[in-house]
Parts: structure tokens; C-alpha cells; sequence
């Protein structure tokens, strides 16, 4: 299955409550952090909302 790296790239400071709440939502804690999820409509719903904050980059399974 498709998986997403998303790293955290731009302060959320000065930014809606909301967008902070979703950066603390995917899993993040601290700027220029990476952290990994399955590829998914939520997941792609909550990047769009903050993508001015992330960097996105599709892993695909070699597996598959």
C-alpha cells in the first residue's frame, strides 16, 4: 500500500487553531520532523488543510 512521509517544514505559529490542532493530529511534535502514514482520504484531507506548513512525499510499497 501507498504510504505518505510528511515532514513538518513552516511554524504553525500565527496559523488557525485548527492547523495547529492537525499538525499535533498527524503526529507531529517538533518543527522539521518526519513522520510516515498509509496513504488514505483523511490523511489526504488533513495535508490539504495544512499543506502551506508540510512537505509530501509518496512511498510506494515495492512489495505490492
Amino acid at each position: 500500500m501507498t504510504k505518505l512521509r510528511i515532514k513538518w517544514i513552516k511554524s504553525g505559529i500565527g496559523y488557525a487553531r485548527g492547523q495547529r490542532r492537525t499538525l499535533k493530529a498527524l503526529g507531529f511534535h517538533r518543527l522539521n520532523e518526519t513522520v510516515e502514514h498509509e496513504d488514505s482520504p483523511p490523511v489526504r484531507g488533513m495535508i490539504t488543510k495544512i499543506n502551506h506548513l508540510v512537505k509530501v512525499e509518496v512511498i510506494t510499497d515495492a512489495a505490492a
